[in-house]
């Protein structure tokens, strides 16, 4: 059910402000609606809207498509803290939470992590004078002007802002080297079927 790619009905209990897909544009999704659910990944939903578009429901309005959905994400959301925070105790920094926090964030398309599809270029942590670390991350999109950009930028700082021993999060989202297929991990190949 939840945190994989499906093609199952499910109607909104309540009006969704949704994120269409690719262009970020805002829509409402009305109560009662019938849309069809995508894709189940990284605490998000893609769901084919009734206009036939494909829009993204965050986290925050999963219970709108039913208590299965919403417990599912939320379930997830505390494996996903729990994994983060390993052996570090409050306040701790490690890069490798860091990193782990970056698998978490989804293409809404493509039910691959931001960081096997290589969107993530560069990922540095320095020391704050008032403490904690400053996260700098550059990243990318699969296509120039892919109106999604700030939509995952949002989801990364958020993320990696909720990790001990983070200060501040810094993400810039560039376009050179633009993005290419050869930046794919293996895993995201084999995920996708191109291996």
């Amino acid at each position: 059910m939840y945190g994989q790619r499906q093609s199952e009905p499910a109607t909104l209990t309540r009006e969704v402000l949704a994120t269409a897909i690719p262009s970020g544009e805002k829509q409402v999704l009305p109560s009662g609606a019938e849309v069809i659910i995508l894709q189940t990944l990284g605490g998000n939903v893609t769901v084919m809207a009734p206009s036939g578009s494909m829009v993204r429901i965050d986290e925050k309005d999963l219970d709108a498509l039913g208590e299965d959905y919403a417990a599912a994400a939320a379930a997830e959301k505390a494996s996903a803290e729990k994994a983060s925070a390993g052996p570090a105790t409050a306040g701790e920094f490690e890069m490798e939470q860091v990193w782990d926090q970056l698998k978490t964030v989804y293409d809404p398309e493509i039910p691959v992590n931001i960081v096997d599809l290589g969107l993530v270029y560069t990922c540095d942590a320095t020391d704050r004078p008032e403490g904690g670390k400053t996260v700098d991350i550059k990243m990318t999109m699969t296509a120039p002007g892919c109106g999604m950009g700030g939509v995952l930028k949002d989801d990364v700082e958020r993320k990696v802002r909720a990790l001990p021993g983070v200060g501040a999060v810094l993400v810039e989202v560039v376009w050179d080297p633009p993005w290419d297929q050869s930046r794919m991990t293996d895993v995201a190949r084999l995920q996708l079927g191109w291996m």
